[in-house]
């Protein structure tokens, strides 16, 4: 049985899901109410400051050998490795939590005092600030020359206001994920472009009493700002004793080294919770992210009056489009990154990946991807849930991916990286919310039926599950092929005036048939 999509298992699956969050309670997040395991019906409103920590450099890591071979990746994620740990022991120590730790980019919040007055806002903006120094600070030394690791070169970014928090991840993998401006204006104005150093939205700004900016993404903190904030925070902890801290730490607790196994296809087999440095996984495989497109714009708009359908909307939707992933074509879900999902596909043996039918299977998984979220949107809106003008933006790319999970025995963190991985993100965020981008190598790669569906341009509208198929299908794509061939195969069967049977491929993918 070929890899396929099905409106009917599709419809049974969100109507499920959206029966399970029929009843939604949301509630004010206030002191010693705990962010652990939020259940999937409840969401808090958090008054917080978002800070995003962008490595600058991982790049340059990446391209540290001329060929992708395990000498840059092992390289890599002893980099990232070394610098998650210094960072989580001052996040620790400054009494912040880490929200999520997705390759180069780290996201954390600070929620005390809780108070929602602008005296508490003031205090909370002034210890992200001070932290965000502080992490530059230790960063800066937190290089190894014996293993030709750099320092992190680190542009920050800070918004303060309300926002959503969610359960995020599945089963032994629960977080809490936060939905709306704070989050996404800090993570906005980490990754804005090259310059260092750490930058304030307007509504942080104005919380320390700033002035506003025309372009707070090109205005950096002076030193004398960042020193009023060192002063006025007066956290409990130095640079020096951070990095001293750290350096004793990995005496204890060595990274150790990098050993890397390949994952037999489906990668939905892939355990990533028993993964460690010494059992890392690599190979040739399709790194993929599909972002809800106009999320951050929904959730501002309805976060006071309905927050009850953004939470609705978002379990649906990221339930049904992992279900795709995992159940339908059998990849691997990474993590769930706010509104985005990444994902890992791969077609071959044990011993090698066939690249073609990889990226083949890549294209009709993007296409399902699509076809369920249109769908989802369908089963929300006839049950009157408010899912306002949301899109899916699609990218992939094919490469070397090395897989692992970062940090010490009981506080771990999943990390799949590759100069693709990178690439599969900036042609996601290349595309409108109907859009669907292919990479550079993917599109090399692919078949010539692939190629003539993307064109030139590499990218393609509404590309849903039926016009993939049939595309690739009818221009002798060998998946496709048998994926239609299956399809008619096990479809109902219509008798025509003439008594002549047909088995319309339609019916078994979009619920009707286009024949008439």
């Amino acid at each position: 049985m070929s890899k396929s999509w099905s409106h009917n298992r599709a419809v049974e699956h969100i109507d499920k899901k959206i029966a399970d969050v029929k009843d939604i309670t949301v509630k004010d997040y206030v002191r010693d109410m705990s962010l652990e395991s939020i259940p999937t019906n409840v969401a808090y409103r958090v008054d917080g400051v978002h800070m995003y920590a962008d490595i600058q450099n991982l790049e340059d890591m990446l391209n540290i050998t001329h060929v992708e071979g395990t000498d840059c990746h092992k390289r890599t994620l002893r980099f990232l490795d070394q610098h998650y740990r210094a960072v989580k022991r001052i996040l620790n120590r400054v009494d912040a939590r880490r929200v999520d730790f997705h390759s180069q980019r780290l996201h954390s919040l600070f929620t005390k005092p809780y108070n929602s007055d602008t005296d508490a806002e003031l205090k909370r903006v002034q210890r992200a600030v001070a932290t965000a120094k502080l992490m530059i600070d230790v960063l800066a030394q937190t290089g190894d020359d014996d293993e030709q690791i750099p320092a992190a070169k680190l542009r920050i970014g800070i918004d303060t206001g309300l926002a959503l928090a969610v359960n995020n991840g599945r089963k032994g993998n629960r977080e809490p994920l936060f939905l709306g401006d704070p989050a996404n204006h800090a993570a906005k104005l980490a990754s804005n472009n090259s310059a260092k150093g750490i930058y304030l939205t307007n509504a942080a700004r104005m919380a320390i009493g700033l002035t506003e900016k025309d372009a707070p993404e090109k205005a950096a903190l002076t030193n004398e700002e960042i020193k009023d904030c060192q002063d006025a925070a007066k956290l409990d902890v130095t640079a020096d004793e951070i990095v001293e801290e750290w350096r004793e730490d990995l005496k204890n607790n060595p990274i150790g080294g990098y050993q890397f196994t390949r994952q037999t296809p489906p990668l939905c087999d892939m355990d990533i919770s028993t993964l460690t440095p010494a059992n890392s996984k690599r190979q040739e495989m399709v790194s993929l992210y599909a972002d809800i497109d106009g999320f951050t714009a929904y959730v501002a708009e309805h976060i006071d009056d309905n927050a009850e359908d953004v939470v609705r909307t978002l379990h649906v939707i990221r339930a049904e489009l992992e279900r795709v992933v995992t159940s339908d074509f059998q990849g691997r879900r990474v993590r769930f990154i706010g509104d985005c999902v990444q994902a890992l596909s791969c077609d071959g043996t044990a011993h090698t990946t066939d690249e073609q039918t990889t990226i083949s299977e890549s294209t009709r998984l993007a296409g399902a991807l699509r076809s369920s979220f249109n769908l989802a949107i369908e089963r929300l809106n006839a049950k009157d849930y408010e899912t306002g003008e949301l899109g899916l933006a699609i990218g992939f790319d094919i490469g070397p991916i090395s897989v692992t999970r970062l940090g010490r025995q009981g506080d771990r963190v999943r990390c799949a990286i590759g100069r693709k991985v990178i690439e599969s993100e900036n042609r996601q965020c290349a595309c409108s919310g109907v859009e669907t981008a292919i990479g550079q190598a993917a599109y090399e790669a692919a078949t010539d039926a692939v190629k003539d569906l993307f064109g030139k341009t590499r990218k393609i509208a509404n590309l849903d599950y039926n016009e993939a198929t049939e595309a690739l299908a009818d221009k002798g794509d060998e998946s496709a092929k048998q994926a239609r061939t299956e399809a008619y195969a096990g479809a109902p069967a219509i008798i025509l005036a003439d008594n002549r049977e047909v088995r319309p491929y339609a019916i078994t993918t979009a619920g009707e048939s286009d024949n008439s």
